[in-house]
C-alpha cells in the first residue's frame, strides 16, 4: 500500500472537508413562531375610560380596541378581567396572553414583559382660572407665575426643570392644585390631561378653571406612552399586534374609537 507523506496526507483530508457540502443556513435558524387562533387579554376593569365593567363584562376604550386589532391579525379574543397587582405575574405564568389595562411602558416592566409600541401617549396640560388672560406657557411667559403640580408626578419633575423661573407648588393631588387654582392661589396647574379634563367635567368646582395648552410631548418626563404587554418570548404576537396599531392609526379606525371615550387626541 503506498504511503503519502504526513503533509500530503493531511492537505488531501484538509480538502476533503472543505469540498464537504454545508448545511443550509435556514437549518441553523430557530423555526419562524407562528400565531395563535385564539388569546385572552387581561384588563381591570377598573380605570374608566380605558376600561371599565359594564353589565358584567369589561368595556371602554382598550376593549373595543383591542377587538379591532384582534379582528385584522384574524385572531379570536376573549378579555378576562384581572387585579392590577397580579397582572404582570399572571401573563408571566400563561394566564393569558396580553394585557391592555392603560399600562405605562417602562424600563422597570421592560425587565419582566415586553410592550407592544405605544397606543395612547397621554399629554400634560395646563388649566388656568376662568378668569386668567393668560395666554403663553413657555418658561418665558409663565416666569415670575406660580404652577401647581402633584408630588412625585412626571409634570413636577418636568415642571422644576423647564419652568427655572417659576415658583413650582406642589400638592398632594392634582385636585388639590385645581381648587387651590379656582382660588386664584396659584396662577396654573399641569397635569395627565385625561385627569385635568375629567374634573373639569364631571366635578361641581370644575367650571372654575379651563384648559389652555398642552405641554411640549417629552419622553424624559412623560415615558412613552400606554403599550399591550406581552411575554418576551411571543416575538410574532408583538409583531402582529404592532402592525395592526399601524393599521389603525393610518386609516383613521383609532380615531373613531378614540373620539367615543375620549375628547382630545392621545397619540
Amino acid at each position: 500500500m503506498l504511503k503519502l507523506p504526513r503533509l500530503t496526507a493531511l492537505l488531501i483530508v484538509l480538502g476533503s472537508a472543505a469540498l464537504a457540502p454545508l448545511a443550509p443556513l435556514h437549518a441553523q435558524r430557530p423555526a419562524p413562531q407562528t400565531l395563535p387562533h385564539e388569546i385572552r387579554i387581561a384588563s381591570e376593569g377598573a380605570r374608566p375610560p380605558y376600561n371599565y365593567i359594564d353589565n358584567s363584562e369589561l368595556a371602554g376604550f382598550e376593549i373595543e380596541l383591542g377587538r379591532e386589532l384582534c379582528s385584522r391579525m384574524k385572531i379570536a379574543c376573549t378579555f378576562v378581567a384581572q387585579e392590577w397587582d397580579s397582572m404582570v405575574p399572571g401573563l408571566i405564568e400563561h394566564q393569558y396572553d396580553a394585557i391592555m389595562a392603560a399600562m405605562e411602558i417602562s424600563d422597570e416592566r421592560r425587565k419582566k414583559i415586553a410592550f407592544t409600541k405605544p397606543y395612547v401617549r397621554m399629554p400634560a396640560s395646563f388649566v388656568l382660572n376662568a378668569k386668567s388672560d393668560l395666554r403663553d406657557i413657555s418658561p418665558a411667559g409663565l416666569a415670575g407665575k406660580t404652577i401647581g403640580v402633584e408630588n412625585g408626578s412626571p409634570e413636577q419633575a418636568f415642571a422644576e426643570d423647564v419652568y427655572k423661573k417659576s415658583e413650582i407648588k406642589r400638592y398632594s393631588s392634582l385636585e388639590e392644585a385645581i381648587l387651590d387654582l379656582a382660588e386664584e392661589r396659584i396662577d396654573t396647574a399641569l397635569g395627565d390631561k385625561d385627569a385635568v379634563v375629567d374634573f373639569l367635567k364631571n366635578r361641581r368646582e370644575g367650571k372654575c378653571c379651563k384648559l389652555i395648552a398642552d405641554a411640549p410631548r417629552d419622553p424624559a418626563y412623560f415615558g412613552e406612552g400606554i403599550g399591550i404587554g406581552l411575554r418576551k418570548e411571543d416575538v410574532a404576537l408583538r409583531e402582529a399586534f404592532d402592525k395592526a396599531i399601524d393599521e389603525v392609526m393610518a386609516d383613521g379606525t383609532f380615531m373613531k374609537i378614540r373620539a367615543k371615550y375620549l375628547d382630545f387626541a392621545v397619540n
